[in-house]
């Protein structure tokens, strides 16, 4: 093992300078394991790492004595979940899980694993580099300190770092794609950056030989992905390409388990957010996690429970619905259209109760046209002229509580063509 390296360096002395070599001593991060939970990352020179790691745990208070260390190994670098004291592949089991009941299979990977040092400093490492402050767009940084709180700055990584790296993320996409039969998406995350985009590039077309159905997002591999996911938010407008989207969006303060049930956002902001993204020609995604024991806060529950009920009912103008041209995917603040694939109907979602009359201005009924309200059996009243489509709303409708939803209401319309 190499302890030291030789750079060039400067000396001054006596008011002259020279170059010349001189040896200094590696330091490399080591993280420190107790019972496969990591509690520390130091930097040491390698060498006599069972020592140092035992000296830690002793003088931090992690153990009183030598024999409360039963022994000290190397860690399996593959960080595999069934080598903790869970002991089964959750990942297999999710998949069956989720085929039992006809769900789509979407596995979320990051391209940077921050438990493994060979991966600083790419991303948000909470690594830095000098490379990272002097060329941050070779290591997938957009912002050096963005969003990251460096714990120590390290050597830039080497040639072989690099090399096992690229190889350990090729390795994690391969077994995910090989383990668990058709997968229908990859949630792929973060940036790499120029440095190693050459591998990383083969190896997403290794992923399209191992799964030439998987749609793969685009985050870190640009134009070689599928779609794109806006984050936290629903663009304005359509988005101008080609290439399909949906937003992603917490239900609570983050992606993560969310304790608190007043910071679930609710039913009505899920419906409110889906019409809108899928008006402009796009999806919508809730992000929600469990807590320790895999459940899900009740509130999350119950605001998914409303936005299904929603949905039951009017499902028809979300589903395999397509935006309209141009700028009519709306009308004013309250009102979204979608139409059906094949043009045959136009659905006009508005979050505010019109009253007695709905007024459209940008859609024209056809002659002897159907009008329903989703949701209720009848036929409803129209007209239109220079003004636009008017139509009738029953007067029984005028109780909330007979309403279909008490959300969001989508008119069904056959329009001219």
């Amino acid at each position: 093992m190499t302890l030291a390296i030789t750079p060039q360096v400067l000396r001054y002395q006596a008011g002259s300078i020279s170059s010349d070599v001189d040896e200094l001593a590696i330091e490399e991060p080591l993280e420190i394991r107790v019972r496969g939970r990591a509690i520390s990352i130091t930097m040491r020179t390698p060498g006599d790492d069972p020592e140092l790691a035992a000296g830690f745990l002793l003088s931090e208070g992690v153990v009183r004595s030598r024999s409360d260390l039963l022994k000290i190994e190397p860690c399996d670098r593959a960080y595999s979940i069934v080598e903790t004291p869970f002991r089964r592949d959750v990942v297999g089991e999710l998949v069956a899980a989720a085929r039992r009941h006809d769900i789509k299979i979407d596995f979320y990977f990051s391209h940077p694993d921050w438990y493994d040092a060979d991966f600083r400093p790419y991303g948000f490492s909470p690594i830095t580099t000098p490379g990272n402050t002097e060329q941050r767009e070779l290591y997938g940084r957009t912002d050096v300190g963005q969003r990251t709180t460096f714990i120590f700055s390290a050597p830039d990584p080497t040639e072989e770092e690099q090399t096992r790296m690229m190889a350990r993320h090729r390795q994690q996409l391969v077994e995910l794609l090989t383990n668990y039969g058709p997968i229908d998406m990859v949630c792929l995350d973060m940036w790499l950056g120029a440095r190693v985009w050459p591998q990383l590039r083969e190896t997403i077309k290794l992923a399209r030989k191992l799964q030439p159905n998987v749609m793969l997002r685009a985050r870190g591999i640009g134009n070689y992905g599928d779609y794109y996911t806006p984050e936290g938010f629903v663009p304005g407008n359509p988005e101008n390409t080609a290439m399909p989207w949906f937003v992603i969006y917490p239900l609570g303060r983050s992606f993560s388990y969310e304790p608190d049930p007043a910071q679930h956002k609710g039913g009505r902001w899920i419906v409110r957010n889906l019409v809108d993204a899928v008006a402009k020609g796009g999806g919508f995604m809730v992000g929600i996690g469990p807590d320790a024991l895999g459940r899900f806060h009740p509130t999350a529950v119950e605001n998914l429970r409303e936005a299904g009920a929603w949905l039951k009912i009017n499902g028809e103008a979300i589903y395999a619905t397509r935006p309209r041209d141009g700028d009519l995917w709306h009308e004013g603040d309250h009102v979204r259209y979608t139409r059906s694939k094949d043009s045959r109907f136009v659905y006009a979602i508005t979050d505010e109760w019109p009253g007695a009359v709905l007024t459209l201005k940008t859609v024209r009924a056809r002659e002897g046209s159907i009008i329903n309200l989703l949701g209720r059996p009848e036929s409803l009243e129209w007209t239109q002229d220079g003004n636009g489509l008017s139509i009738r709303v029953p007067a029984s409708l005028a109780d909330p509580a007979r309403r279909p939803s008490t959300i969001a209401w989508a008119f069904r319309i056959q329009p001219t063509p």
